[in-house]
């Protein structure tokens, strides 16, 4: 279950462009962009609560919390799902679309 993106140029971008943005410690991660990487390592969005997108993972414990902040991605929420991505060792799935 996607996120609403509002441009489709987002379904187009590259996954792993995306992700090498978010690993090079970049601040200006849109949302939109953040969800299709999440999504790609075998999250889904469990429940949306106000501004808060609750994403589950079928192999881990843990839910994540995204939250669209004006369009972008709150940084220190990025940091915890790459938190999570290190600690279980989750890996891309190519065939996400």
């Amino acid at each position: 279950m996607n996120a609403e993106i509002g441009n489709n140029k987002y379904l187009n971008m590259d996954k792993k462009k995306i992700l090498k943005k978010i690993l090079s410690g970049s601040k200006n991660v849109q949302f939109n962009e953040l969800i299709l990487v999440v999504e790609s390592f075998g999250f889904h969005l469990s429940r949306v609560r106000g501004s808060h997108h609750i994403y589950e993972h079928p192999d881990i414990p843990e839910i994540l919390n995204l939250q669209n902040y004006r369009g972008q991605a709150k940084p220190y929420q990025i940091n915890q799902f790459l938190t999570l991505v290190e600690y279980y060792r989750l890996e891309m799935e190519e065939n996400k679309s």
